[in-house]
């Protein structure tokens, strides 16, 4: 059985919760989210917003990234680096699929356009949007390969979170 733990918004605020998958489900979504060339997370974003128009997943996509952000924060304060790493880079996608939806009602299906449309972005935004794009690919070099140290990812998670907010603050969430 595998653990993921989720966040839960109620009255009292924001509760973390445990839920159990059998390792079979969990296997699948990794290499269904693998052959997409996604995070689990971004894959179960895709699957979960499907019948949702453009605006409200663009909503969506975006309080998804912000979330995964804190959970790549606590990740790093875990020294797992691997998985903090997957989690800035899968925020960082969110984002950029947010602004496409809520700006161009398009939905980006691979990570070529995922590079294209982040210099969309950096003209709305600023260059400093290309920096932070390439320490969130950085990160998911990372998650397969393992290289990075605490430092770099630590890095990446501060330019990956101000691009998050600034999408975030333009689409306003």
């Amino acid at each position: 059985m595998m653990f993921i733990n989720f966040l839960s918004n109620t009255l009292i605020g924001y509760v973390m919760a445990v839920i159990t998958i059998p390792e079979v489900i969990v296997r699948l979504l990794r290499r269904k989210a693998e052959e997409k060339g996604m995070s689990i997370d971004e894959y179960l974003m895709e699957m979960l917003t499907n019948e949702l128009e453009p605006k409200a997943r663009a909503h969506e996509y975006i309080q998804a990234a912000l979330e995964i952000l804190e959970q790549a924060r606590d990740e790093l304060r875990k020294e797992k680096l691997r998985q903090a790493s997957e989690k800035i880079w899968g925020a960082a996608a969110l984002a950029l699929k947010a602004h496409a939806y809520a700006r161009m009602g398009k939905r980006i299906t691979s990570h070529r356009e995922l590079w294209e449309y982040k210099s969309r972005v950096a003209k709305e935004l600023g260059d400093w949007v290309l920096d932070a794009w390439m320490y969130a690919n950085a990160m998911h070099v990372n998650f397969y390969e393992g290289w990075a140290d605490k430092l770099s990812v630590e890095k990446a998670l501060e330019r990956v979170e101000k691009l998050v907010k600034a999408i975030a603050n333009k689409l306003g969430k």
